[in-house]
């Protein structure tokens, strides 16, 4: 089963997973908080990382400068690690690029797997991945607010549809 074909009404909680949890899954965090909050959506969002070196850290300043620019809000993040709990937890868990699908997926049991996909399923982008913009210039970091905003989007405009 695709992820895309979750009963969207049973979405209460939503994980968005990177590699380090510093640059894309806080970036997302905060894009689908800011987009939750605006649809009137009571969502619980976190972010974690598929590696624990960057735990407990800030997000990286470049995606705080980046998302602060649009409005968006990165107080009191700190970088984790998913855990087997957080699959347990969490109705539907986004991954940032195949890599980190294929790392939560070996978290997964079968039965949870359904609640696993890419954060860039929804909407109409020509990416399915988002890039990872911590070795590349600033521009890159732009780039990823504006895959993640069109993603975040649709999904939650799928969500708050379907809780009418």
């Amino acid at each position: 089963m695709d992820v895309k074909q979750l009963n969207y009404k049973d979405i209460n909680s939503i994980l968005v997973v990177c590699m380090g949890n510093i640059c894309r899954s806080p970036t997302a965090e905060a894009v689908f908080r800011h987009k939750a909050r605006t649809l009137g959506l009571d969502l619980k969002i976190d972010s974690a990382g598929t590696i624990g070196y960057h735990t407990g850290e800030s997000p990286d300043p470049r995606s705080v400068q980046a998302g602060q620019a649009r409005g968006y809000d990165f107080s009191d993040m700190r970088a984790r690690q998913i855990g087997r709990d957080d699959l347990q937890k969490f109705d539907l868990i986004l991954a940032a690029d195949r890599q980190n699908l294929l790392d939560i997926q070996s978290l997964a049991s079968k039965e949870l797997s359904d609640k696993i996909g890419l954060m860039l399923q929804w909407g109409k982008l020509e990416e399915d991945e988002v890039p990872d913009p911590y070795y590349g210039g600033d521009g890159g970091f732009d780039h990823v607010l504006d895959l993640i905003e069109s993603s975040a989007e649709a999904l939650l405009c799928e969500i708050a549809l379907a809780k009418g």
